[in-house]
């Protein structure tokens, strides 16, 4: 127990950019995957779904996402592209996109929490594993025509774009919150 408080309170991820191999093999990689899914889930939904994107597929999604802001009047292309970039760098990227729906008890809030908790297990499972990783999202799954490319069904959204690999390059700390700056005591 203690390994795993002294992990939770020094986490810190990688960045994707100093990603290399060696990344998970299928069976690591299946079993990031079960761990990640063992999270709240309020009525049983599984409001989530993982995809695994592979080498091919993400040199594929590149080139079109490169082509649509050759011919956009999006600002900031150039910084838009570096977002592009980062699809290419780490060994693996699994998608975890978020699958929440209108439910008559569990609202699509819940559904969402319980989508970003499968994030940060899979975080914690590819440590576990002897792995780094980084959770991304960039401008490409807020833009429809974009993600549209990335063959979403009605109604989902790209929760995390998690990028696995090793790396031995140091992690830097960055500032935390204060905790008696987010922590409110309610009494009667």
């Amino acid at each position: 127990m203690n390994d795993q408080l002294e992990h939770l309170r020094n986490r810190r991820s990688s960045l994707s950019m100093t990603l290399a191999e060696p990344g998970p093999d299928e069976a690591q990689l299946r079993d990031m995957m079960t761990i990640a899914a063992r999270v709240p889930d309020h009525g049983k939904l599984a409001p989530w779904r993982f995809e695994v994107w592979t080498p091919a597929f993400r040199q594929r999604v590149h080139g079109e996402l490169q082509t649509m802001l050759d011919s956009s009047d999006l600002p900031d292309v150039e910084k838009l592209r570096k977002g592009i970039e980062k699809l290419l760098h780490a060994p693996t990227v699994v998608a975890i996109i978020s699958t929440a729906t209108n439910h008559p008890k569990i609202p699509l809030w819940e559904q969402h929490l319980s989508a970003g908790a499968a994030c940060m297990n899979m975080l914690h499972a590819a440590n576990a594993h002897g792995f780094e990783a980084q959770w991304l999202t960039a401008w490409y799954v807020y833009d429809t025509r974009a993600s549209a490319k990335l063959g979403l069904n009605n109604g989902e959204q790209i929760a995390a774009i998690v990028h696995i690999g090793s790396s031995d390059v140091a992690k830097q700390e960055r500032d935390r919150p204060n905790l008696d700056d987010i922590l409110t005591v309610r009494e009667a």
